[in-house]
């Protein structure tokens, strides 16, 4: 199984090595690099992406404020040389954070982390139950309880889907619209589009 990866770095030399590690490791698979944010977006509106290896202080919009604008994040690593960051990072749900310059061996060990990650998102993917009353879904590492007359519609997002619900705010999971509405009563559920 191989981790589809986006690095950006306004700094050539930090991309070039960035993009020389991920090439290093067999189960990550560099789908493009980025001297921009703005150039990482088009990228992201017309691939598949798991990963991001990000620097933080760049021009126009830095890595913090474009992770925050996803609307489908990807797992992400930031690469930057201030440990400021660092708290901003995580509260972006980051995945891991390497201070430059980082050898290969703290690039490996940050990978290694994505790749737990990644795996566990992709078995998450095939739990899916339902019974008459409710339906079951992975979401954010736990299951959770969806009481299917509570849904309003589901919205197909790539390979995730949008539950949103009565009174509550939707709940996002990785899951292929094609696998849900095979779990959901065919005579209260219809596909429009």
């Amino acid at each position: 199984m191989k981790i589809n990866c986006l690095a950006i770095d306004d700094e050539p030399l930090a991309l070039q090595q960035v993009a020389g590690y991920i090439r290093k490791i067999p189960y990550l698979n560099l789908r493009a690099e980025c001297n921009s944010a703005v150039e990482a977006l088009k990228i992201l509106e017309n691939q598949t992406i798991d990963l991001l290896f990000a620097d933080i202080n760049m021009p126009d919009l830095n890595g913090l404020e474009f992770v925050k604008s996803l609307a489908k994040k990807p797992l992400v690593i930031f690469t930057t040389a201030h440990s400021e960051y660092a708290i901003e990072g995580f509260k972006v749900e980051a995945t891991d954070y390497l201070l430059k310059p980082f050898s290969f061996a703290e690039f490996s060990k940050a990978a290694a982390k994505a790749k737990k990650q990644f795996e566990l998102m992709q078995n998450a993917t095939e739990k899916v139950e339902s019974t008459n009353d409710f339906l079951f879904i992975k979401s954010e590492y736990k299951m959770v309880r969806i009481n299917l007359k509570n849904i309003r519609y589901i919205e197909g997002m790539k390979e995730y889907v949008r539950i949103h619900l009565n009174n509550q705010k939707p709940v996002m999971t990785l899951l292929s619209m094609k696998a849900l509405e095979e779990k959901l009563p065919s005579e209260t559920f219809m596909r429009v589009h």
